[in-house]
């Protein structure tokens, strides 16, 4: 992502790539092609040890991606002890996710993060808190995190959720059927959830990190993508092992298959484990690398976090000022 003769000022977010958020139709599925998906774990490992290394964009190029990597965050609050103050005080943040006169300073006013992510408790205070901002509310449903619940139960949960007013439904698939090969379970299972999402698109968690191996977690990628998944996304945030690069480069390559046979291009969301600004590009950098310019847009490309954009703002006040700021300058709300 090192830029050829940079200009003297990094490009404004609208001299970045601005895609549609075109739907994932979906298609039959295909166990032959299923069967044929393979994983060569050493050569991946080899491939994500090598990115953290390479040498990162610098100075006002970095700035301009920081403010990209903002503008795709998935701001969370997924806590048992979530309350309705909480969840608007992160919706400000939202809306508002860098100091005024920072962005100011940067040329980038108006910023604002992709989706803010809850329970379905909140969808609805977090609707109301973000009106008029164009940002939507992504709600984590069926059973999230475990995906254990009865079924019946997991569905209805998708159709409140979007009757709450749920722009975008985060599920958690069933691990076992992964573990077990039954993919055609996982994709009768998807499907389903993704006509009850009507218009809300749909992200598919795959829990990366209980799928055992990364031929399973290309496999499922795969059979979500065949089942209408409007993203992939690798863990809820609650497993021992969330997002990983080794992961997330099998999952690219998928969704990079997927878009070769098909010509439909499917988002992308790591969550869980982002928490620093270097970590935020070295993943924009994968995503550039591997699927190109246009899957830059927060209709293809999502970072699920929270405490990641703290430390991003407090990247941009140095870049600004010279100087790092206390944490506490950058609060969550």
């Amino acid at each position: 992502m090192q830029p050829v003769q940079a200009p003297a000022t990094a490009p404004a977010l609208s001299q970045l790539p601005q895609v549609a958020a075109a739907r994932n139709p979906g298609m039959a599925l295909d166990l032959d092609w299923v069967a044929a998906v393979q994983a060569n774990t050493s050569a991946i490992e080899r491939r994500a040890a090598s990115l953290p290394g390479r040498r990162s964009v610098k100075k006002d190029w970095q700035a301009a991606w920081l403010c990209r990597a903002v503008s795709v965050i998935d701001l969370t609050t997924l806590a048992g002890d979530d309350t309705v103050g909480r969840v608007r005080r992160l919706c400000a943040k939202a809306r508002q996710p860098v100091r005024a006169d920072l962005l100011a300073r940067l040329g980038m006013e108006g910023l604002t993060t992709g989706a803010v992510c809850v329970y379905h408790e909140m969808v609805e205070p977090a609707v109301r808190a973000l009106q008029g901002s164009g940002i939507p509310v992504a709600a984590v449903s069926a059973g999230f995190p475990a995906g254990l619940s009865p079924y019946k139960q997991r569905l209805a949960e998708i159709s409140a959720s979007v009757a709450a007013g749920a722009a975008e439904i985060d599920i958690v698939i069933s691990r076992r059927h992964v573990l077990t090969g039954n993919w055609r379970a996982l994709y009768d299972e998807t499907a389903e959830m993704r006509a009850l999402c009507g218009t809300a698109h749909l992200k598919t968690i795959l829990a990366t990190g209980d799928l055992g191996t990364l031929r399973n977690v290309a496999r499922a990628s795969l059979v979500c993508m065949m089942a209408g998944a409007d993203f992939i996304k690798t863990s809820t945030g609650k497993e021992a092992v969330n997002a990983t690069l080794p992961v997330s480069l099998t999952m690219i390559r998928a969704l990079r298959d997927y878009h070769a046979r098909t010509g439909v291009r499917v988002g992308y969301k790591p969550a869980g484990g982002i928490s620093k600004a270097k970590d935020a590009l070295t993943y924009l950098a994968l995503i550039k690398d591997e699927l190109g310019a246009p899957w830059l847009d927060r209709s293809l490309f999502r970072i699920g976090a929270s405490s990641l954009l703290g430390d991003i703002e407090r990247q941009l006040e140095h870049h600004v000022t010279g100087a790092y700021s206390a944490a506490n300058r950058h609060a969550m709300g």
